[in-house]
């Protein structure tokens, strides 16, 4: 029990970045936009959120760092995707190049210094529980703040007004456009929550998952919580439980290399990505009735003047 324990904790601490990082992505495509820099600003809010928390003692301003810096790459690629209609592909990679060099650049002076982890919760007589105490009622609360997004996001898309607005610009540009909707402005404002998630991601990987800072921590996660929207099919609920999938596939690499079974470290380590390209062609091949992406994904919009 205690190990099966174990690796359920560990499969929900590999899994909530993927999470995080992805429901800010899913909305912001089903908004019509592809922002491909995820791993750009999880590398920026990761190195800003360790270097806040650092130098202030204090676990909340550095998440609050983070979701801001990742705001901030989010809104100079809206402003050069949305306001001058700039490729969108091209800008996301720009943005992942600028993020991976900028996050290098602030976390320089962190290098090798190391802080205590954010704590998980603690309720007495509840996270003593044999078996699935600590599970329920011994996370942190980036875990429980994953949950609560996937729960609002579902309830966001499919009954409110505001989703529905955001789902109607997603699928048709021109027509939400013509009914009178502000498609920029909701693009943006899509894009700037695409990038506190993808902040609050990379403040989970610097202060709870290796509370430390060193280049290169995110490890292409950003890329595989892009992957993992498509996995989803854009919604919440599938993306919850494809998380936990590619958690696990980081999970089962850990423990083969851990296992000596005598095949190469490299290989072992390219197992979440294999699994990401293998889930990603069954889905290709299992799909009907073609692409299930939201129909104007990627297009950029130039209101009539």
């Amino acid at each position: 029990m205690d190990m099966t324990q174990a690796v359920i904790l560990t499969i929900i601490t590999a899994a909530t970045p993927l999470l995080l990082a992805a429901l800010g992505e899913l909305i912001v495509e089903r908004a019509g936009v592809l922002n491909l820099g995820l791993e750009g600003m999880m590398a920026t809010g990761a190195a800003c959120g360790f270097a806040a928390a650092t130098l202030s003692d204090s676990a909340g301003l550095g998440v609050c760092a983070a979701m801001l810096a990742a705001m901030l790459l989010a809104s100079l690629f809206g402003f050069v995707t949305l306001t001058l209609g700039a490729n969108q592909v091209a800008s996301g990679l720009a943005l992942t190049i600028v993020g991976l060099g900028l996050s290098g650049l602030i976390g320089a002076g962190f290098v090798g210094t190391s802080r205590t982890a954010v704590p998980g919760l603690s309720i007495e007589g509840l996270s003593d529980l044999p078996g699935f105490g600590k599970i329920v009622f011994g996370q942190d609360p980036f875990v429980y703040a994953a949950l609560v997004l996937t729960l609002l996001s579902i309830v966001f898309l499919r009954w409110t007004r505001a989703g529905l607005m955001l789902r109607s610009v997603g699928e048709n540009q021109a027509s939400a456009h013509a009914i009178g909707l502000p498609v920029l402005r909701i693009r943006f404002r899509a894009v700037l929550f695409g990038g506190a998630c993808a902040g609050l991601a990379g403040a989970y990987l610097s202060l709870v998952y290796t509370p430390f800072w060193s280049p290169g921590m995110t490890a292409g996660r950003g890329w595989i919580s892009l992957a993992l929207v498509v996995f989803a099919s854009w919604f919440p609920l599938r993306l919850l439980f494809g998380a936990i999938l590619f958690g696990g596939a980081t999970v089962l690499q850990l423990h083969a290399q851990a296992a000596s079974l005598g095949l190469p470290s490299q290989l072992l380590s390219a197992l979440p990505y294999l699994a990401t390209l293998l889930a990603l062609v069954l889905m290709s091949l299992g799909r009907r009735g073609g692409s299930a992406a939201p129909g104007s994904l990627g297009q950029s919009f130039v209101p009539d003047r």
